[in-house]
């Protein structure tokens, strides 16, 4: 096993690295603390190692300061602990520097080495790294890296790319100045994201194939995700249930109804199943699940909560009527852009608003940096009507009065400017531009400091 072992981590150190899209993701970085990728299945979590590889060798960590080593590589067999201390062994003799001044340890696949937890906390606790840890959702959800790892992993959420990152994928640079032509791009592109999606590997699929591998993936999310990880009995309802969720796309989901609608079907299940599928399929990110703003915890329990889907091409490839839909999928897509710039903290910090006379507003985020501001987000495909401008003005003014201080935005298909309230303005701005702005430091990692080690960690 060790000659393999030092083969495996020479064949990395020789080999050029894969080319990658950049993905704005931003890994935490923290003192004695492993960054865990998590997200749905093909959405890039190892293309997202090798993204953060690049980064730092491009900040001038040397390559042989780096391991990185797959654990489902069949040339392994089954590994142990044992593997792992070995392949870590290896590295340092290989580059004994990585030891005394600091290096970065990225496992993959670590699910398949049994109590993988343990090697990770005594690494942790008694050398000198940065690790980065990525494997199956069945296995690494987000939910469960804070207790099954101790407190001693951050997750980083990798959804399927945002639009700045289908621009890259699709060679054009979003950041490039905005001429007549980078503009005419920019806008064709973002409605072949709404219609396509996000999947790293389906970005140049024809439309048969990018619609078959969808399906497949929800497959996998169905068996590996939830039937073998918690043994669901009922895989018709849950499959009745996944059809339900994405024909409800971007609307409220009400866990009673639908379990009413599986009990006319002659489905015998209770509401306490069809919720705890509902959580099952959450935690494999398949779908995400918005509360009500509220601060009592039994209200934003007890009503129905917005369904959206992990991908906007999910919705299509999933339900016939996901395509023809623009306001839904338009909703969807902003959601998405919204939790990728909060990370994980978006669970909690993202709601649906209803107004004292009864109006919606999309999305109300409470800004994690900022107490007490709140931004309100509604999306409509168009405010080319009087009777929808009017509606969408008393929604916001009400939104807006309700929070003094917050600020509004809609987001379009293709309109821009603004819409007076007598409570405020809000800002209008087509969908293409407000899903590039760039509203945090995403796509770099910490710079190193010379006196430092590994970046963010001190002698």
């Amino acid at each position: 096993m060790r000659d393999t072992l030092e083969r495996l981590h020479r064949d990395f150190l020789s080999n050029p690295l894969p080319a990658v899209v950049v993905r704005d993701i931003a890994p935490a970085m923290l003192e004695r603390k492993a960054d865990v990728f998590v997200g749905m299945r093909r959405s890039g979590k190892t293309y997202a190692m090798f993204d953060v590889m690049t980064r730092l060798i491009a900040q001038g960590v040397p390559r042989d300061r780096i391991m990185y080593l797959n654990l489902e590589d069949d040339r392994l067999g089954l590994p142990t602990l044992a593997t792992l201390d070995e392949a870590l062994e290896t590295f340092y003799r290989v580059c004994p520097e990585a030891r005394t001044e600091g290096g970065y340890v990225f496992l993959d696949e670590i699910q398949v080495v049994p109590d993988w937890e343990r090697f990770c906390r005594r690494l942790l606790d008694t050398e000198r790294v940065h690790l980065f840890l990525g494997g199956s959702s069945s296995r690494l959800l987000s939910k469960e890296v804070s207790t099954t790892f101790r407190g001693r992993g951050f997750a980083v959420e990798i959804l399927p790319y945002g639009l700045r990152e289908y621009a890259r994928a699709r060679g054009v640079d979003p950041r490039a100045p905005l001429t007549s032509v980078q503009r005419s791009r920019l806008m064709a592109l973002a409605d072949e994201y709404l219609e396509h999606g996000g999947f790293p590997e389906l970005v140049d699929a024809l439309d048969l194939v990018r619609t078959q591998t969808l399906q497949s993936y929800v497959d996998m999310v169905v068996l590996k995700d939830v039937v073998e990880r918690y043994r669901a009995e009922n895989v018709v309802a849950l499959r009745l249930l996944i059809s339900g969720l994405f024909a409800a796309n971007a609307n409220q989901f009400s866990v009673k109804s639908f379990t009413g609608v599986l009990r006319s079907q002659g489905l015998r299940t209770t509401p306490v199943t069809v919720a705890n599928y509902l959580e099952y399929l959450a935690d494999a990110y398949l779908c995400f699940l918005v509360p009500i703003d509220s601060r009592s915890a039994k209200a934003r329990a007890v009503n129905p909560r917005k369904a959206y889907a992990a991908d906007p091409g999910l919705a299509a490839a999933m339900h016939l009527g996901g395509a023809s839909n623009r306001g839904a999928v338009l909703e969807n897509a902003v959601y998405l852009e919204l939790r990728r710039r909060l990370g994980p903290m978006g669970e909690n910090a993202i709601a649906f608003h209803r107004t004292a006379s009864g109006a919606e507003i999309d999305f109300v985020v409470d800004s994690p940096l900022a107490a007490g501001s709140r931004e309100f987000v509604q999306v409509c495909a168009s405010l080319s009507g009087p009777q929808t401008v009017e509606c969408e003005t008393k929604a916001m003014a009400e939104a807006l009065a309700s929070a003094p201080g917050s600020t509004g935005t809609i987001v379009t298909h293709l309109e821009s400017g603004e819409l007076q309230t007598p409570a405020g303005v809000a800002r209008v701005v087509p969908f293409w531009e407000w899903a590039l702005e760039v509203s945090r430091p995403a796509a770099q990692v910490p710079q190193a400091k010379a006196d430092d080690g590994p970046a963010g960690l001190r002698r």
